[in-house]
């Protein structure tokens, strides 16, 4: 990959994703994949004020190793040194940079119900600097190629032109040819300018029709709005916490849910595989799941905790989006849901609901917004899906059909 083209994708994720205060402190975590384009990162936060980046090196295949031989009171454990970086995190809020390069399959084999109850036991006593952070602090996710995930993605193809044609799609998916900040500037003004066609209808409820099945009702909260792209943190800081991102999303209201969803993509969960899912509601909550490949993994996630069961996200996407044109199947969450509507279980967005800054913690989950340990999004879209809003008054708007924004 030419290296002019990796440094204005460096610049992107950096001055859009992050947008850095100078001076702020900045922490990378990135897989083992790409050292290279970690320390140009590096340098272009530096470059752009940063007065401290410190990189966390992850990589899934040490993880899994420690998934099958701790035994499972070891693997529950967490370490003073873990509390003592989380800590860190919580009083000097630094800016977040995920650079995701994760093997779609690098978990298969593991014991799901073991790695489960240990990330259950472990995740009490992370929580409270998770909620200390929330809102405080810019954040951003994007990706790079990975040769396990460049394999799965273009699958026959030699791995050094593998990663190479998993670069071009990240790339193209990011928006990062030609003037990425430009593009940006634009694609950011569209989305929010969608965004303010649906809070002025104040919708109550979503419906969902699609051929392969899916037949769903979700409410809305009353004080819940539409986000996407650009968003604030508490302190009026301007970021992207997704490159790439198509989406405009809402947090439903717990408790409102009824109906059944059919995917129509494979979801990738902590490195377990899960295709061809349906997931039934009732009173808002998971009550039967099905797959063809992972059931055990999807039993597995919708169980984590009271919340898993429970929506945290509904998210739109025409099917006209840019990545769902590429025909690729990236096997990444990141990706995969940008290409077409999709709901998330687990945690809501407490910054869904309008003028969130002035309401408790207590107050906004009284409201509806689900709490939880995880968010898992899974597609839902496709050409044939229709969605229409629910006014108060009872007024049925068309927002989807044939898997298309109807404005």
């Amino acid at each position: 990959m030419e290296q002019s083209r990796l440094e204005a994708y460096a610049d992107l994720v950096v001055k859009k994703g992050l947008n850095l205060d100078k001076g702020q402190e900045v922490l990378v975590i990135a897989g083992l994949d790409q050292p290279d384009f970690v320390r140009m990162t590096v340098e272009k936060c530096y470059q752009a004020g940063a007065s401290r980046v410190a990189v966390n090196w992850t990589d899934m295949a040490t993880e899994k190793l420690d998934v099958l031989y701790q035994d499972e009171a070891t693997l529950s454990e967490v370490e003073s040194w873990v509390l003592a970086r989380w800590q860190w995190r919580a009083e000097r809020l630094p800016a977040l940079l995920w650079l995701d390069s994760d093997d779609p399959d690098g978990m298969d084999g593991v014991d799901q119900g073991k790695r489960a109850r240990a990330q259950m036991a472990r995740f009490p006593r992370i929580k409270p600097y998770r909620e200390a952070t929330e809102n405080k602090h810019q954040w951003c996710i994007a990706g790079v190629p990975g040769k396990a995930w460049a394999k799965k993605v273009f699958p026959g193809v030699p791995e050094e032109e593998a990663v190479e044609k998993l670069w071009e799609a990240i790339l193209a998916a990011a928006r990062a040819n030609g003037d990425p900040i430009a593009n940006w500037d634009k694609h950011n003004a569209l989305i929010h300018s969608r965004c303010d066609i649906l809070n002025n209808y104040h919708f109550s409820r979503l419906e969902y029709r699609s051929d392969n099945g899916t037949d769903f009702s979700v409410g809305l909260m009353e004080q819940g709005r539409f986000a996407g792209a650009a968003e604030k943190d508490l302190s009026g800081r301007v970021f992207n916490p997704n490159i790439p991102s198509e989406e405009i999303f809402t947090t439903p209201k717990k408790g409102e849910a009824e109906g059944v969803l059919f995917s129509t993509k494979p979801l990738s969960w902590q490195g377990a595989l899960i295709e061809d899912f349906s997931i039934r509601f009732h009173e808002g909550k998971v009550t039967e799941v099905a797959a063809a490949k992972g059931q055990e993994a999807l039993e597995k996630m919708v169980a984590m905790d009271e919340g898993a069961s429970y929506l945290g996200e509904c998210a739109l996407i025409g099917s006209d989006s840019p990545i769902n044109r590429t025909g690729l199947l990236f096997y990444s969450t990141l990706y995969d849901e940008n290409a077409s509507c999709h709901l998330a279980l687990g945690r809501g967005f407490f910054d869904c609901v309008r003028d969130f800054e002035k309401y408790s913690r207590e107050e906004m989950l009284k409201m509806g917004v689900n709490d939880s340990m995880i968010h898992v999004d899974f597609m839902v879209g496709n050409d044939s899906l229709s969605i229409d809003g629910i006014t108060p008054s009872g007024e049925k708007i068309a927002v989807f059909r044939k898997g298309k924004w109807c404005f």
